[in-house]
């Protein structure tokens, strides 16, 4: 199983637990996640189920390359951060 992790500061807006889930892509760890935690859902993805603008996802450090679809690999031991990008000046 992924190990799937989200920022501090998402976290200080809704729980969202580190967990392990399975899935062969992120958007399989995400479903899976928000079967469980569904108010996470609307933090990390848009309403056509996009990452949101000012969210990013990372594999094993790597920022995922499809951020419509989420359909990125995932290993059995990667590791998954869900990052809330801070804005301003």
């Amino acid at each position: 199983m992924a190990s799937l992790r989200f920022t501090p500061n998402l976290r200080r807006h809704v729980q969202s637990p580190a967990s392990q889930v399975a899935g062969a892509t992120v958007l399989q760890v995400l479903e899976r996640y928000f079967e469980v935690n569904p108010r996470v859902r609307g933090y990390v993805l848009d309403d056509q189920g996009a990452v949101r603008k000012h969210v990013a996802i990372f594999v094993n450090r790597e920022p995922i390359r499809d951020r419509a679809g989420l359909s990125d690999s995932v290993k059995e031991h990667d590791e998954i951060f869900v990052v809330q990008a801070l804005s301003g000046g």
